[in-house]
């Protein structure tokens, strides 16, 4: 096995069992390594910190899969990381019985660059990482043999996978597409999942406890939901109790498959629901324009700042929506806000959102902090993995 030796004092972030390792940490390869192979990390001084997989392209060079440097990396490694990983969201009585659920959470459940989301009877598996790439057929067949999932679809399209110099890839690893929808249950509401064309696996599963809170939140009050995607935010807040709701997003296609979940579920109010197709930044101005007013709003928006390179633009952004969103609040109306852009940390999209708050002329106060849901953990040690902030802010 090839050894990696880092340049002296590089083996701290290994120390604080931070799993990547840059290249600029790197400070040659003893051995023959291909991309995805593991190697031995080991300090400048010869002392051993684990083992990783070598990725030879990507500005990350290596991540770690174990901080034990006599741990064996092989099919029985892989097992033991699913059981374990599967063992942590059983033990938390607010996943069960959920139907959609993340099962493998990437560097945060010991396994970088793998994310595995449960729809019902079907994974969606995304491969990101030349040593997830690797060990791609033990990563799958540990999966659905701990879970006895009869379909399962590989989503590996992420940009990530061009740093790593991987090729894009997406296809039925087992069973086979169907002609009926994928639909599944969220808190009693069913929704449409298009694992194959739809975004990141299909649905964002990282707001599920936050969709919930909207419904809490949405009686009585009339509602505006922007980048409402598939309408999740929207059906929750109809299920309780919202008297209108206005959902705003620029993909007609994810706005038909809105339409379609609303129809599976016929126990909602459809006449008090409102599907508009239109740039979300365009039209909060025309709704200004145009007098309207809300009582709860909800700012979903994508990722506008994939790195710290991009946080400048991002910034800009996210400040305008939030400014348009305020002054369209009513007296004590509610704004629910969300980043999940990695080159935003939670300090800096509170600035933004004050400084939106100032600029709108309202007073507002953060009543409640918001992350994303358990079943996608965040490693102590590796705060990148913490991408979705939000905040409930109320005005007056």
């Amino acid at each position: 096995m090839a050894q990696l030796i880092l340049k002296p004092g590089r083996e701290r972030s290994l120390q604080r069992r931070h799993p990547w390792l840059f290249e600029g940490a790197v400070e040659r390869l003893e051995g023959r390594a291909r991309s995805g192979d593991t190697v031995e990390v080991v300090a400048a001084d010869g002392g051993p910190l684990g083992k990783a997989a070598w990725s030879p392209i990507s500005r990350i060079r290596a991540r770690m899969w174990s901080f034990n440097p006599s741990e064996i990396i092989d099919d029985a490694f892989f097992k033991r990381r699913v059981a374990a990983a599967l063992a942590r969201r059983a033990a938390l009585p607010g996943l069960a019985g959920q139907q959609g659920l993340r099962l493998i959470h990437a560097e945060s459940d010991g396994l970088p660059g793998v994310i595995c989301d449960r729809y019902g009877d079907t994974l969606v598996l995304a491969f990101s990482s030349a040593g997830a790439e690797k060990w791609r057929g033990a990563i799958t067949a540990a999966l659905q043999k701990a879970t006895g999932c009869v379909r399962i679809y590989e989503r590996s399209d992420a940009d990530l996978r061009t740093l790593e110099g991987l090729a894009t890839r997406c296809g039925w690893l087992q069973g086979a597409a169907t002609n009926e929808p994928l639909v599944f249950d969220e808190h009693g509401i069913s929704m449409e999942v298009d694992v194959v064309a739809g975004h990141k696996t299909g649905f964002y599963l990282d707001q599920r406890d936050n969709r919930l809170l909207t419904r809490e939140l949405a009686s009585g009050r009339r509602v505006l939901n922007c980048f409402c995607y598939t309408g999740g935010f929207s059906l929750q807040a109809l299920a309780g109790g919202a008297t209108r709701v206005l959902s705003l997003d620029s993909s007609g296609p994810a706005l038909e498959t809105a339409r379609r979940n609303l129809i599976l579920n016929p126990k909602l109010n459809a006449e008090l629901a409102e599907w508009r197709e239109a740039d979300v930044f365009d039209e909060l101005r025309a709704l200004r324009a145009a007098g309207e007013k809300f009582d709860l709003i909800v700012l979903d928006p994508p990722k506008f700042a994939p790195s710290p390179a991009h946080a400048e633009k991002a910034s800009r952004a996210y400040k305008d929506i939030n400014l348009n969103a305020f002054k369209l609040l009513t007296p004590g109306g509610l704004l629910m806000t969300y980043s999940c852009s990695g080159g935003i940390g939670i300090e800096l999209f509170q600035k933004i959102v004050a400084g939106a708050a100032l600029d709108a002329g309202v007073d507002a106060r953060i009543v409640r902090r918001l992350t994303a849901s358990a079943d996608h953990p965040v490693l102590l040690d590796f705060p990148e993995g913490e991408y979705l902030k939000g905040l409930v802010c109320t005005v007056g």
